[in-house]
């Protein structure tokens, strides 16, 4: 964890709370005035409340909510109004990022980011350059490692750590944070030797002596968290900054964190009451956390304005592909004695559900593999029979990779397929090698779930992934990744429109945080949470929908981003 008497991250941080003051003050300190503002001479669009695609030329906005959208007629009614020329750029509602982690991105920004490392030897002279600039550091972090991307595509060890830096206990967790590479200092203070027996839903990797290798996949992590140093006040604090002043520079003005702890979910409750959140929150109370239970007991929260939101739940069924945690109905191909890992009991799972519903709370199920969808499926299904909650909107975060039977069900079990398109485009130079072929054709199925019926709603997972939300837009119309490869796209019959991948990441995102009457679209009474973009998505070439850069992000009727 970061250690704030580090001059030189002291410096970032102070940079990073200028900003935020600045976006809080200008965002929220205001939001009752009642100046109306003309945003007129705009190209733009907008999701109304049926869901369909509207355009329009003039935004016009009171108290900090849409008024009015219409043609240039309209400021002839608000003489009095402030005018502002959009100079004819494009204007869309602002982005909803259905599934992220918000204090993770801002500690993947404040610490050392392994994401570009081309092999393990260079990730592990980065973390010994960075173990030297910042000594006073007790615990060296860091996020962003992916051996797949590596020579060999083999897990690292943690003898090449030891080799740079054995002096200090050194945890990087994998990109998608279902695996953590430690050095031998580190296995030390967590107890973790020859004897020491993997949890259940984890796995200690093992040399041919049985010794550990320094990765740990998905609950054998704990066995390293349990002895990290708790987050201060103060480091929560510049996550925070770090990761909104971020996600505003993209566009994001809403996002549902999927995971937040007590600590956390306090932390947000008292910046809401005081409208000092600079960027809206969904929280998905993590279902492992000690307080759940009194979380519940309270029900479920929202603030005068909508900064904060709190209905859902957040827990496991199992890991990720890359790193082999997710569980599969029949073993992986490119491991045939594994079939993935269960992090939840069925007995867990039935007793969360149970106490999440009987609150009134969503429960929002993480599930990758096709055994992880199916048993977060069959749960719903039983919750139903037994005790209801029909109408609260369940979710499947990822539904990554379901069993083609299967697909079916969500639209039956009215469940939200939440999906992540970049993890498409980041998963096809691994997927078939881990699933084979036949298992693909229910993979990063979002053409079947729109077909279908189902809502499909849309995030990035960051910091897993990038946050750019242009990113993940571009990977869901055209299945290809920056370089617009493959040719043709990847298993393109799952592509969507442009207007679909819009709706997903707006309109239908708020929907899922039940939050459709006052976000995700600019009809009037809504917030006036929006973008201006430098490109028309509707009508430029496919290929260059990544390339979408923001220009202003304004919450709320205020503008609290605009571009260098």
């Amino acid at each position: 964890m970061i250690q704030l008497q580090n001059k030189r991250i002291q410096k970032k941080l102070l940079a990073l709370l200028a900003i935020s003051l600045l976006v809080v003050t200008a965002s929220c300190s205001d939001s009752n005035q009642s100046t109306t503002t003309v945003f007129t001479n705009v190209n733009g669009y907008s999701f109304d409340n049926t869901r369909e695609l509207k355009k329009f030329t003039t935004l016009v906005i009171d108290s900090g909510k849409v008024m009015a959208i219409g043609d240039d007629r309209l400021v002839e009614n608000f003489s009095d109004a402030i005018i502002i020329d959009g100079q004819g750029k494009t204007l869309i509602p602002g982005i909803t990022d259905a599934h992220g982690h918000v204090s993770s991105l801002g500690y993947t920004l404040l610490q050392i980011d392994l994401r570009d490392t081309s092999s393990a030897r260079q990730a592990a002279t980065q973390i010994a350059d960075y173990a030297q600039k910042n000594p006073y550091l007790n615990w060296i972090r860091g996020r962003g490692w992916n051996q797949v991307l590596w020579p060999g595509q083999q897990f690292p060890s943690a003898k090449i750590l030891d080799e740079l830096v054995s002096d200090r206990p050194i945890w990087l967790e994998r990109i998608d944070g279902h695996a953590g590479w430690a050095n031998s200092k580190a296995l030390a203070l967590a107890g973790i030797n020859a004897n020491t027996i993997s949890p259940p839903g984890g796995e200690i990797l093992r040399d041919a002596e049985g010794q550990p290798t320094g990765i740990l996949i998905d609950n054998a992590m704990n066995i390293i968290n349990q002895v990290l140093p708790l987050p201060s006040a103060e480091e929560l604090a510049a996550a925070l900054d770090a990761a909104t002043t971020h996600l505003l520079s993209l566009g994001i003005t809403s996002t549902h964190d999927a995971g937040v702890s007590a600590n956390e979910n306090r932390f947000y409750t008292d910046l809401a009451q005081q409208k000092k959140l600079a960027v809206r929150l969904y929280g998905m109370i993590s279902s492992t956390d000690p307080e759940l239970g009194s979380i519940l007991a309270s029900g479920p929260t929202v603030d005068d304005n909508d900064l904060y939101s709190v209905k859902s739940v957040k827990v496991y069924t199992d890991g990720a592909l890359g790193s082999r945690g997710a569980a599969m109905l029949e073993p992986y191909q490119d491991r045939p004695d594994h079939s993935g890992l269960l992090l939840t009991s069925q007995q867990q799972l039935r007793s969360i559900f149970n106490a999440a519903i009987k609150a009134n709370f969503q429960v929002a199920i993480h599930a990758i593999g096709d055994k992880g969808n199916q048993i977060g499926l069959d749960e719903v299904e039983y919750a139903y029979a037994t005790i209801g909650g029909q109408n609260l909107r369940h979710r499947m975060e990822h539904a990554q990779i379901v069993a083609l039977a299967d697909i079916p069900r969500f639209k039956e079990l009215n469940v939200i397929p939440s999906m992540q398109p970049t993890h498409a485009t980041s998963d096809m130079n691994m997927a078939e090698d881990r699933i084979g072929a036949e298992r693909l054709k229910g993979a990063y199925a979002w053409r079947s779930f729109l077909d279908q019926g189902s809502r499909l709603v849309s995030g990035s997972d960051y910091p897993i992934e990038l946050a750019n939300p242009f990113h993940g837009i571009h990977a869901a119309v055209t299945r290809q990744d920056k370089g617009n490869q493959p040719e043709n796209g990847w298993i393109p019959e799952q592509a969507i429109t442009i207007e679909e991948a819009m709706r997903s990441f707006t309109i239908d995102a708020a929907w899922a945080a039940h939050q459709e009457n006052v976000l995700g679209g600019l009809s009037p009474g809504k917030w006036a949470d929006f973008i201006l973009i430098d490109q028309d998505l509707f009508t430029i070439p496919s290929q260059d929908l990544w390339k979408t850069e923001v220009l202003q992000t304004w919450l709320a009727g205020k503008q609290v981003y605009k571009k260098p």
